[in-house]
């Protein structure tokens, strides 16, 4: 048996498939759901969300949103998805490293959530990717 994923992004269906097993990047941590998991709604954060599909495993980076388990299908909602064919290594590595720079020379309150939020993302853009 299997899982039947949807991401949804507010333009668009993103994926839409049927998996083995997914790894969501929540808000109190990574959960994993296989077939017959408990009926769940859980708030996502920033981060990569893991797909496996037989013996391969695949990442999307998701930008927030919930995702619903039910019944065997997984609804994701987010504001953005992005996966390997769609964001640019090179652009990627380098928003990463400026992230980071800038996450550590942050001062101030404002200044460090800014720049926290903007390095999670690209974190998360920089691992489907490497």
């Amino acid at each position: 048996m299997t899982l039947q994923v949807c991401i949804m992004t507010p333009d668009k269906i993103f994926l839409n498939q049927q998996v083995e097993e997914i790894i969501l990047p929540t808000n109190t941590g990574q959960m994993g759901v296989l077939t017959n998991h408990a009926p769940l709604i859980t708030a996502l954060d920033i981060g990569v969300m893991l797909i496996r599909t037989s013996n391969q495993w695949n990442s999307i980076a998701l930008m927030g949103g919930f995702a619903l388990v039910k019944q065997n299908q997984v609804t994701v909602l987010v504001n953005e998805a992005e996966s390997k064919e769609t964001i640019d290594v090179k652009e990627a590595e380098e928003t990463f490293l400026n992230a980071k720079q800038r996450l550590e020379q942050a001062e101030g309150q404002k200044q460090k959530v800014e720049a926290s939020f903007a390095f999670k993302r690209a974190k998360a853009r920089y691992q489907v990717v490497n």
